[in-house]
């Protein structure tokens, strides 16, 4: 059964919005305007900026800001979230605030990032709401049209994320960083949880009444005694673990009833000795039966996690076409740089998937899982290990800084557990691809995907007798930013490239194109070729033929020929983009606009901004 609500909206209405964090409820994050386009990208010029007025870079409060929201446009108006978890109404042809809402979250309170990458937009066609969550655990509804809390919905306008699932862990984090999911009436949350401890706040995802706020259902991510799944846990360790999260974006089949979830490692991340097994659900896709919450099916991409290779990103909701017959897809993309496809209603691999033997861990207490899934289409679209012949001698500096890096590491493969002693292994535990994901064109079955080239060098310490009684082993990494296999200006110890923008041909799982995504102005000073960089954040498509995307660490801002991958647009923000962009129609001017939050800092630089900024032809 179709979506009436969506069936009572012009077409080509829909198409001049974006009414969804990812364009649509399936996160496609594709757009069929193609007012700007191949012939006249090149022009495109800033129409307005907003500023959040909210920067934080560790200094005077303990946590950083990141600016990762992608806004919502409905209705000729914009819903932008700040890190500080206020809600922002604008007019989206001139960056003018028609009022903002502010939770007042305790800012002095650590937490990993200030950070929220947007809000959800609901409907039963008379009352209309905006749903999100905070970083002190409250999911709010508010009145699009005032900002003001709706009063009928639990407490005054929000609920308590925290009852029923972080009851005996009150000082363990438990928030929500990501926009929720909207089915008919139901408001469907994850949430991001404390991994540091094996136990901790429940990572179970549920699904809350539109109106009234009340609990309708709750999928137990870890399964419990009796549930299915609950045979890959050893023993009891399943009890009161933590992590197994849905962190990331949550996608929709409204049409068939589905929603999908992309679940992260259990905790803790790094070490399983205490968890033997394969830990269902951990780094799972799971589709659920969306009314009900009912699982339909699922794949574990890893088995054991125990490197920390969450599933970052939302699922794109697609269609592939095999022997002249369209099929209902889902791909998901990761971490490790593998990208899984199925059947999305059958669960059904597209492409074949091989389970492999991988190495076994030298950690007392660890036993790592004998083998790893192995997608045969597409390529992974990451690097996942390296050679000591591969490091990085573009300078003299880098080279003697990354010889002293590697002193007595080992080098590893792909899913080689951390030893005890340093190793470096590919992607570091922010990917590959991180939770900006994928987009998807419709027109050609393409997906593009951007990926850093980052590796990490981690070893499994001893924890000293009566320090840490919690697990026996901690990993630590080299003094690097964030352990980072990298300088300390954030240039990696490989040769490049260090990001990459791929095109993927899902009908036959190929390459189509691959192309350079970023620059080190330092480098390319000294005439060398554009490297690539660290990238947080993801693309968008047209049916004008780009693929827009900022993402890198380097301040810029880029339009892509969507055929061939050549770069078109650049132009310099004020801050890295480390947010996915938007695009949409203005209702009175008539004009295309494309839109990026510009907050840098995050894990990658030190420039912070608080700029979001919107482009268009002149």
């Amino acid at each position: 059964m179709r979506n009436t609500l969506l069936l009572l909206l012009p077409a080509n209405l829909l198409a001049q919005e974006w009414r969804h964090y990812g364009g649509d409820a399936g996160g496609m994050k594709y757009s069929p305007l193609k007012q700007i386009n191949r012939a006249n990208v090149a022009t495109l010029r800033k129409a307005w900026s907003f500023h959040t007025g909210e920067i934080s870079d560790g200094k005077t409060l303990l946590t950083r800001t990141t600016f990762e929201a992608t806004p919502l446009v409905v209705d000729g108006v914009m819903y932008l979230t700040t890190p500080y978890n206020r809600l922002v109404a604008l007019d989206p042809e001139t960056g003018e605030k028609k009022w903002d809402f502010d939770p007042k979250i305790d800012k002095s309170r650590p937490t990993n990032l200030f950070i929220s990458r947007g809000s959800a937009w609901w409907s039963d066609g008379k009352t209309r709401r905006i749903f999100y969550g905070t970083l002190d655990a409250r999911l709010y509804s508010l009145d699009p049209a005032t900002g003001e809390p709706d009063a009928a919905f639990g407490d005054k306008g929000s609920i308590n994320l925290r009852a029923g699932v972080a009851d005996q862990f009150p000082n363990r984090a438990y928030a929500m960083t990501s926009p929720p999911a909207i089915y008919k009436n139901l408001v469907i949350c994850g949430a991001m949880v404390s991994d540091g401890d094996p136990k901790g706040p429940s990572g179970d995802v549920r699904a809350f009444d539109a109106r009234t706020g009340k609990l309708v259902w709750r999928f137990h991510v870890v399964p419990r005694a009796g549930e299915f799944g609950n045979d890959t846990w050893d023993g009891e360790s399943w009890k009161d673990r933590g992590g197994t999260n849905a962190w990331s974006i949550l996608s929709v089949d409204a049409d068939r009833g589905i929603v999908y979830l992309p679940l992260t490692s259990p905790s803790t991340d790094l070490y399983g000795g205490d968890r033997k097994g394969a830990n269902l659900f951990g780094n799972s896709l799971v589709a659920l039966e969306a009314a009900t919450g009912k699982r339909l099916w699922h794949f574990q991409t890893i088995h054991h996690d125990i490197w920390d290779y969450d599933l970052p990103a939302q699922p794109n909701l697609i269609h592939v076409t095999r022997n002249g017959k369209r099929i209902p897809a889902v791909a998901q993309v990761t971490k490790t740089g593998f990208v899984f496809v199925f059947d999305r209603v059958t669960g059904k691999p597209l492409f074949d998937i091989e389970e492999r033997p991988v190495a076994v861990s030298e950690v007392p207490g660890e036993q790592a899982w004998p083998t790893q899934p192995f997608p045969v289409k597409p390529p992974p679209v990451t690097r996942q290990s390296m050679t000591p012949a591969e490091l990085n001698t573009l300078t003299p500096e880098l080279q003697e800084f990354c010889s002293k890096l590697v002193e007595g590491a080992e080098f590893k493969p792909l899913f080689t557990p951390i030893g005890l002693k340093p190793t470096i292994l590919f992607p570091s535990t922010n990917g590959g691809v991180n939770w900006g994901g994928a987009s998807f064109d419709p027109e050609t079955q393409t997906l593009y995907v951007n990926s850093m080239e980052i590796g990490f060098i981690q070893q499994m310490l001893r924890q000293p007798a009566g320090r840490d009684s919690v697990v026996p082993y901690r990993s630590r990494g080299r003094s690097t930013p964030n352990s980072r296999f990298w300088n300390n200006d954030y240039i990696p110890c490989q040769q490049p490239p260090w990001g990459l923008l791929t095109a993927i041909d899902l009908n036959m799982g190929t390459f189509r194109w691959r192309s350079t995504l970023g620059v080190v102005d330092a480098l390319t000073g000294k005439g060398i070729a554009p490297t690539g960089t660290a990238n947080l954040g993801g693309s968008i498509v047209t049916a004008g033929g780009i693929v827009f995307i900022a993402a890198t660490n380097d301040s810029r801002f880029r339009a892509f020929d969507k055929e061939t991958g050549k770069e078109l647009w650049t132009t310099r923000l004020p801050a890295s983009g480390h947010a996915s962009p938007a695009t949409y129609l203005g209702k009175r001017t008539r004009k295309q606009f494309v839109v990026i939050a510009a907050g840098g800092g995050n894990k990658y630089n030190t420039t912070y901004g608080d700029e979001f900024v919107a482009y268009t032809l002149p």
